[in-house]
């Protein structure tokens, strides 16, 4: 037996002085939810007077492995599924 499962977007205003923070308060939610089932990869944001442009919050690109980049979106180092850390 097959389990359809469709997808849904929740819409949360939030308010902030531009889209990099934006971007910011996004991905740590998402990341923070991921346990729910949560697209994480496909997390984008957008104005209250723009809606339908829409900002990806993460990388999009591939890896070899055919998994997606978990790096936010524009970075400037090469792609890898998790965000290295440095240690104190």
């Amino acid at each position: 037996m097959t389990v359809r499962v469709s997808r849904f977007v929740i819409h949360l205003p939030i308010v902030t002085t531009d889209l990099s923070r934006a971007r910011v308060l996004a991905r740590t939610a998402a990341r923070a939810l991921a346990f729910l089932c949560v697209d994480v990869q496909e997390t984008t944001v957008s104005e209250a007077a723009t809606p339908d442009v829409h900002h990806r919050v993460f990388c999009d690109r591939l890896l070899p492995d055919g998994r997606r980049c978990g790096l936010r979106a524009d970075h400037e180092i090469p792609c890898t599924r998790r965000v290295r850390r440095r240690s104190i």
